[in-house]
């Protein structure tokens, strides 16, 4: 038998020790949850809810909760796959820098990566945040509030609640922005999967690595906007639940 996707992975891997981890949409389709930008994702079937129309209006604010109720309908559930636990056996031998990811549905914090090394450059959904204090909370009892009486909550300082996630509009957080490109500037490795790398600023994490001449690899079913960048030393067209945990594995025995 030839040398494999993830043999060549998974020698990348070990030869390395301080890995930037970038994620995206595609390593929780496994999990149950769409594609953001796939034929069922959020991008192709559901007309957003900016921000600026969010604080503005109640209208706004209620349908923002409607989906976002609908959603803990559907994906509340979803746990951890095994390229999470992968990505945690990487941070548990020492080898992982930052994990930053795109995904905001908190399955990195729940597969156990530790929270000083997780950037969740888009926030999460697994909080709830005030707009006015910063204020954080679980978002169960304001999902059973609103279910109930269809009334977007609000915080007890007078703040709209919302998913402590960037919204459409919504500016990105200094603090996790600067963290992600420092560890890009540290790196010796970086490693982007299941990411249409389309989406900056975070797409361009992932690129200051590789203009260091830090190797970039890159697993994703289908195409990204890196594809053929000189910085990129290894290109895995395929599922990352197939070759990412063997990397591992392999990386690590």
């Amino acid at each position: 038998m030839g040398v494999t996707d993830a043999d060549r992975l998974g020698a990348l891997l070990a030869s390395h020790g301080s890995i930037l981890v970038f994620t995206g949409a595609g390593i929780s389709t496994a999990s149950g949850i769409p594609d953001f930008r796939g034929p069922s994702g959020v991008w192709n079937t559901r007309r957003p809810i900016f921000y600026q129309d969010f604080m503005a209006s109640v209208e706004a604010r209620r349908g923002y909760w409607q989906q976002k109720l609908e959603d803990n309908d559907r994906f509340g559930s979803a746990a951890p796959n095994e390229v999470h636990a992968a990505i945690v056996a990487l941070e548990a031998a020492g080898k992982v820098a930052k994990v930053v990811t795109q995904n905001v549905d908190g399955l990195h914090r729940a597969a156990g990566t530790s929270q000083s090394l997780l950037i969740e450059i888009h926030g999460t959904a697994a909080e709830i945040e005030c707009q006015s204090c910063g204020a954080r909370s679980a978002p169960d009892e304001h999902f059973r509030r609103f279910a109930d009486a269809g009334v977007p909550p609000d915080c007890d300082c007078g703040g709209h609640l919302k998913a402590a996630t960037i919204s459409f509009g919504q500016q990105l957080r200094h603090g996790d922005l600067r963290d992600a490109f420092a560890a890009a500037e540290q790196c010796d490795l970086v490693v982007s999967l299941g990411s249409t790398l389309s989406v900056s600023p975070a797409a361009d994490i992932p690129l200051t690595a590789a203009a260091r001449g830090v190797p970039y690899a890159i697993v994703n079913r289908g195409p990204t906007d890196h594809d053929g960048l000189a910085g990129v030393v290894l290109r895995v067209e395929g599922d990352v639940t197939e070759v990412v945990p063997r990397a591992v594995e392999l990386a690590l025995s």
